[in-house]
């Protein structure tokens, strides 16, 4: 009795494709989800300028927003750490298009090997 492989064969374009996005996996350094975005705001004071016509809001405050638990989670930055901190947003973005373009290879991959999308 053989031992099924348990590796599928890959053309050298997959193979290839495979190794070109675990290298730019590697480039990666630390990864920060959420988003930076500036925001202005409204006061509770009736009488500040934020509450005229036409209003003058308070900001910009920098805000970085991420889920944590399941809870939207707001800190904010000075320009300072959203400077320091803007590659490692970058880099997480980066991360998500090269681990979905990891996985649709992987789906392609497998659907090819086991003739999956020839029904």
């Amino acid at each position: 009795m053989t031992q099924p492989d348990p590796q599928p064969h890959t053309d050298p374009p997959q193979q290839r494709e495979l190794e070109e996005i675990l290298a730019q996996l590697a480039t990666l350094g630390f990864c920060l989800p959420g988003s930076v975005q500036e925001r202005y705001i409204r006061c509770q004071n009736p009488r500040c300028r934020c509450h005229h016509d036409p209003p003058q809001l308070h900001g910009p405050y920098i805000a970085w927003t991420r889920k944590a638990a399941g809870k939207t989670v707001t800190h904010n930055l000075t320009p300072q750490q959203a400077e320091r901190y803007s590659p490692w947003l970058a880099d997480n973005r980066r991360l998500r298009q090269l681990t979905t373009a990891l996985q649709a290879l992987s789906l392609r991959t497998a659907d090819q090997a086991e003739g999956w999308g020839e029904k």
